[in-house]
Order: C-alpha cells, then sequence, then structure tokens
C-alpha cells in the first residue's frame, strides 16, 4: 500500500510542478519547481522499482539527478 501511494504522490508533485511553470506561476529555476519535480521523481522510482519497471524507473532517476543539480548549482551561485 505504501509503495501505491508513494508512486501516486509522486505523480501528483511532478504534475503540480508542470502546471506551476506552464501557468507562470513559477520559473524553472525557482527552488520550489525543482524541489517538486526532485520529490515527485523520487516518490515514482519507489513504486518503479517495487514493481520492476525499469524504463519509468530509468526516467525517473535521471529527473530527479537533473532537478538535483539545478538545486546544487543554484545554492553554488547564491553563495557565490
Amino acid at each position: 500500500m505504501l509503495i501505491d501511494i508513494s508512486g501516486w504522490i509522486g505523480m501528483v508533485l511532478i504534475l503540480v510542478a508542470y502546471y506551476l511553470v506552464s501557468g507562470k506561476k513559477v520559473t524553472e529555476e525557482a527552488k520550489s519547481y525543482q524541489l517538486l519535480n526532485l520529490f515527485g521523481a523520487i516518490g515514482i522510482v519507489v513504486n518503479t522499482y517495487f514493481y520492476r519497471a525499469w524504463p519509468a524507473m530509468t526516467l525517473n532517476i535521471v529527473w530527479a539527478l537533473i532537478a538535483l543539480k539545478t538545486l546544487l548549482l543554484r545554492e553554488r551561485k547564491s553563495l557565490s
């Protein structure tokens, strides 16, 4: 049950991020956008790992890494 909830929450977070950036409520550089993508992807990775859905899991690992890289670069710029 928790595995399914993880997947559903992950999906909702990614959709909310997409809605916000598409509706110009946030920019793709916004920390909130990247965090929604990061945690959404992690939720889906947990779900897809359990169900052995390797292509979807790989996609979401890459999705999470992109969000994490963007967040880290953003932090590095703000410290400079």
